[in-house]
């Protein structure tokens, strides 16, 4: 049984539309205008336990909303979501002891207490047991580095620290599923990287099933093995970023460094697009799905003598961004 389920779900938001106009003030207010805004549409999708799963999306694309769902906070319009067996938005205090959650900049932390007594406090509300309490207090401070601020206010922290704290706060009380919305947005390099870590170590240690929406792909090529790419409020891809990357990868950059050039082959009827040539140096494009790196090398050393050579795949936010640019052409 999977630990997470959508079955047909569908969430529809009722938005008053404002007329303009003095004249229409009391319309505004007797007779608002109404239109159906479709967050989310008819989608369905199975998570296993201990998964690492990527929400894609463009603003608006309905990531949110279906996390929203999951956690209990949003109610579909039609459709079913179970989590851990359960209904999450019908029994909102069970599947809250079952999660953790991140969304966003809404800080769960309290701005005047400092993040052990934030921590403290989030202790009597999940009623953790003490020993499990110090254990993951002691281990997440060492993972995320967060030594020098365990005593410092919550508003005096810069926004890397703040998200660190709010990562290991929302994983004290140990469940079995953990969603985080955008939880390096504005963050540093740094910052970044050690979230990112501290995901991958919590899902190996504890095998915590993530759900992670972010608009850096690197979080995510990173981080997840699956994605669910969403656009409008529907499923475009949900698979393996593996699969993902071998299905959308229409062109592949090879960099040849060569010795000497003893041949005057046109590598384009090999298959191959030059793209730069000069100073013992040949860059070409090719298609990986159509082409192995045996028969690259083969066709490129028909030609050239190698010294060297590297293969440079396009980057997953070039391919995501391919997709999108496709499916705004298909819709008109």
């Amino acid at each position: 049984m999977s630990l997470i389920k959508a079955d047909h779900v569908v969430k529809n938001y009722k938005v008053i539309m404002q007329r303009p106009g003095a004249g229409n003030i009391l319309k505004n207010i007797f007779c608002p205008e109404t239109k159906i805004v479709n967050a989310v549409r008819d989608i369905s999708f199975e998570i296993e336990e201990g998964e690492l799963v990527g929400f894609i999306g463009e603003n608006g694309a309905g990531k949110s909303t279906t996390l929203k769902m999951m956690s209990g906070i949003l109610f579909p319009t039609s459709g079913s979501i179970t989590v851990s067996g359960i209904c999450p938005y019908l029994k909102r205090e069970k599947n809250a002891r079952n999660i953790g959650a991140v969304f966003g900049q809404r800080s769960r932390l309290n701005w005047d207490l400092s993040m052990i007594d934030s921590f403290e406090l989030n202790k009597e509300i999940y009623r953790i047991p003490t020993d499990s309490f110090r254990r993951n207090v002691n281990r997440f401070v060492e993972m995320l580095r967060m030594q020098d601020f365990c005593h410092t206010p919550v508003r005096q922290l810069s926004l890397g620290q703040r998200m660190k704290a709010e990562v290991a706060l929302s994983l004290l009380h140990e469940p079995s599923i953990l969603y985080l919305d955008e939880p390096t947005i504005g963050l540093d390099v740094l910052a970044k990287q050690q979230i990112r870590e501290f995901i991958r170590e919590r899902n190996r240690e504890a095998h915590t099933t993530t759900i992670l929406t972010s608009h850096d792909m690197k979080d995510l090529d990173s981080v997840c093995r699956r994605i669910i790419i969403l656009s409008k409020g529907s499923v475009l891809f949900d698979g393996a970023i593996e699969r993902f990357k071998r299905e959308y990868t229409k062109e592949s950059v090879a960099e040849f460094t060569y010795i000497r050039k003893y041949s005057d082959r046109n590598l384009r009827s090999g298959g191959l697009r030059m793209i730069e040539n000069k100073d013992h140096r040949l860059v070409v494009g090719f298609a990986p799905a159509k082409m192995t790196t045996a028969r690259l090398v083969g066709i490129v050393s028909e030609a050239y003598e190698i010294n060297d050579f590297a293969i440079k795949a396009p980057d997953i936010e070039d391919m995501v961004r391919g997709i999108y640019e496709g499916e705004e052409k298909r819709r008109e």
